[in-house]
């Protein structure tokens, strides 16, 4: 018996040791083990690498970010080009310059007077001006995308991608983790925020590739120095050395649009050069109609990935073409051809007539992966990486339907991140309720109870669906300490409000600001809720915190004229209010309150209009309707 057991014993441990090894990290660069390395920056690494580092800022990456000056503006600003208008929201946009300042006036016309102005200063220009140049606002670490767009082939002002057709959110959008850091080396980002950050990079850098760098650059200082024509240096990721899947995944982590799911736990810093990237964040595109001449602009693997040259030939990477140190502009087109010429052998077996090839130089790159729009970006033409015989491109009058989504990071997804990346395309770009569907579809197959089930993705998906009522009562039993998740507070704290439940609203809101207090989105909910249970004291300190952190925070504004005005403090009042107008001239309450304020003050002359213009707004307000019946 005692036999036994020890032969079981020494049976279990020799499994025990065959799975360790077997599980054990077999990447052999040490930079990028868990806690093994720090960034250094790219300054550093151009003591050694100065001519890769010259080469490299010229590139579209290392162009990604900067400072707005005009050596970094590639925009037109003479004023037949300089001027934007938003007929939908009716609103004009003038960027112009300031001396050495980059600002953007947004004002609005009735007649030939000027009845709203609002200006902002640009603090960081986004993209090399090959496409674009759209443009960042910085108000105390909190960075917003401005509302206008330079789209260069065009040489045309217009409005940003995303603010189109009515969706125009002026100097509101946050600029958060995963667009940063697909547009910019990794900033110091400040936890508990969505937007905020203390510092950040000026352009894409050399560690976003090659991993941190000071293994590295200690291993050189040390006298480490490897001849690597003869071996491999595992002190710093050299994405020639890794395979076609890794050279892949790297590249496709921001060149690969789309919805990106995060796992439970990550986020977007954790994806390291070698990585396998679906162990991080699963990147869904949505499929549409005319697959083969509609794209999204920054869908290159995506279109790579969809052509017989990747599918049938196993070894085809994005740096097959492309040396990521060498600017597009300076890549000698030979290049490219050569790359195709590696595999289809150096005698052409293109059949096309040669009266035909030489009218495009005889290119293969002109003929097979012409340059095409894209569905998201307007005025803006990029080459499309789907190499085919005979492409078709983008038909501008074709009616672009959604299809479906797919994973293209990943072939065995399971059914919760399916689920997610429904809800998260409902979120941002489609809200259909099929979309909805699809996602409880998912969570059903991934045995979720949705009727019966406090789930974060259920409560998601019933809050866009605004079934306040259904959250609600999911949540009955659920205490405010027992949830995790900053955005799931959030969530049942709003359909709480909005069911009247003030008191247990609170709680989940309180909760919600404990896990993410710089996001001033959940200090503003918390305020209304404070606000609606009549306790001033504490929603004031909650707003006024806001406007602490964003002094153009608009709502926060308002909310303090509010205050002020329930403490007869009408001069606070007055200037918390016309100042929430100056950011937000379309806000209804707002404008009554100032409206009242300005009675009360003995301003009468300057209420028809703000009553005026928010009966155009909403034409069925009571209130307003009652308020100019007693001016007549």
């Amino acid at each position: 018996m005692r036999a036994a057991v020890l032969y079981g014993l020494f049976f279990l441990s020799l499994i025990l040791i065959l799975v360790n090894c077997h599980t054990e990290d077999k990447n052999p660069y040490l930079n990028v083990k868990p806690g093994n390395a720090e960034y250094v920056g790219m300054q550093t690494c151009a003591t050694c690498h100065a001519e890769i580092y010259r080469s490299f800022i010229q590139t579209g990456m290392g162009q990604s970010w900067g400072l707005a000056n005009k050596a970094k503006s590639a925009a037109d600003y003479s004023p037949s080009k300089a001027l934007v208008y938003d007929s939908i929201k009716d609103f004009y946009y003038k960027p112009y310059w300031d001396g050495d300042s980059l600002c953007i006036l947004e004002f609005r016309l009735e007649g030939k007077d000027t009845v709203h102005k609002r200006m902002e200063k640009v603090s960081y220009i986004v993209g090399s001006g090959q496409h674009t140049n759209s443009h960042i606002i910085n108000i105390n670490g909190y960075l917003h995308q401005a509302p206008i767009t330079f789209y260069t082939q065009k040489g045309t002002w217009d409005l940003a991608p995303g603010f189109e057709k009515g969706m125009n959110s002026r100097f509101d959008r946050k600029i958060e983790l995963e667009c940063i850091t697909c547009h910019n080396g990794y900033p110091d980002f400040v936890e508990g925020s969505l937007n905020k950050y203390k510092t950040v990079k000026l352009g894409i850098d050399c560690e976003r590739c090659h991993g941190p760098g000071s293994v590295h650059v200690a291993a050189k200082q040390d006298g480490e120095i490897i001849d690597t024509s003869k071996a491999s240096d595992y002190t710093i990721v050299n994405p020639r050395k890794l395979s076609i899947e890794q050279q892949n995944n790297l590249c496709q982590r921001c060149h690969l649009q789309g919805i990106a799911v995060l796992h439970d736990g990550k986020n977007f810093f954790d994806y390291l050069p070698s990585d396998e990237l679906h162990k991080t964040v699963n990147v869904f595109m949505p499929t549409y109609s005319g697959e083969e001449k509609n794209m999204i602009m920054a869908s290159h693997v995506e279109r790579m990935k969809m052509s017989r040259c990747f599918v049938n030939s196993g070894k085809m990477s994005c740096i097959n073409c492309h040396n990521p140190h060498i600017s597009v502009k300076f890549t000698p087109q030979e290049q490219y051809i050569n790359a195709c010429k590696n595999c289809h052998g150096q005698t052409s077996q293109c059949k096309e007539k040669i009266e035909s090839r030489n009218l495009k130089n005889d290119n293969c790159i002109e003929c097979h992966m012409p340059k095409n729009g894209s569905i998201d970006i307007p005025h803006v033409a990029v080459t499309d990486h789907f190499i085919r015989r005979r492409p078709q491109v983008e038909n501008k009058k074709e009616i672009v339907r959604f299809l479906g989504m797919k994973c293209y990071n990943n072939d065995d997804v399971d059914d919760r991140t399916m689920a997610r990346g429904f809800l998260e395309f409902y979120e941002r770009y489609e809200p259909s309720k099929l979309l909805i569907d699809s996602a409880f579809s998912y969570l059903k197959k991934a045995d979720i109870d949705i009727d019966e089930n406090a789930d974060n993705d259920v409560i998601r998906a019933y809050f866009l669906l605004e079934n306040y009522p259904k959250i609600v009562s999911l949540t009955a039993k659920l205490k405010a300490a027992e949830v995790k998740d900053a955005w799931t507070c959030y969530r049942i704290g709003e359909a709480l409000l909005n069911e009247k439940n003030t008191k247990r609203s609170i709680e989940f809101l309180q909760r919600a600001v404990s896990l993410k207090p710089y996001s001033l989105d959940f200090q503003n909910k918390l305020g209304s809720a404070y606000l609606d249970a009549n306790n001033l004291a504490l929603a004031k300190k909650t707003f006024q915190f806001i406007v602490n952190e964003n002094p153009k925070y608009t709502s926060a504004n308002s909310n303090l004229g509010y205050i002020a005005m329930q403490e007869n403090n009408l001069p606070l009042a007055k200037m918390f209010l016309q100042k929430a107008v100056m950011l937000n001239p379309d806000h209804v309450q707002t404008l009554i309150n100032l409206a009242v304020v300005y009675h009360q003050t003995g301003a009468d002359i300057l209420i028809k209009p703000l009553l005026f213009h928010a009966l155009k707004l909403d034409p069925s307000n009571a209130q307003v309707k009652a308020m100019l019946g007693d001016l007549k």
